[in-house]
């Protein structure tokens, strides 16, 4: 019994641990991130930023700690729909930022 226990103890820490390591900012909760991933491949995001900063563009997603919050990278991904006159729903802007945020910024 002592060792079902402690098994079941270890088990729940772990998953405290996993659930910790994969938090998700709120603003993300509801996020399509198949979505965000065909939009950004869509409206050829990465050619910008490549035309932008040069490289293979990803020096974009660090730009000196301006994009510091989930709120921010949002904010950011929204600055892009606008400038560009992408039409993208705010449904649509958060996705995208949540993948961004996923493969690039982790906010938690």
């Amino acid at each position: 019994m002592k060792t079902i226990r402690m098994l079941s103890l270890a088990a729940l820490q772990g998953l405290v641990v996993w659930g910790a390591a994969h938090a998700e900012p709120a603003i993300f909760k509801d996020a399509d991130l198949a979505l965000g991933q065909k939009l950004i491949a869509q409206n050829r995001c990465s050619e910008c930023h490549t035309q932008r900063v040069g490289g293979d563009g990803s020096a974009i997603y660090r730009p000196a700690g301006r994009i510091s919050t989930a709120g921010l990278l949002r904010g950011m991904v929204e600055q892009c729909n606008t400038e560009l006159g992408l039409g993208l729903f705010p449904e649509e802007v958060t996705s995208i930022a949540a993948v961004l945020n996923r493969d690039h910024y982790k906010h938690k």
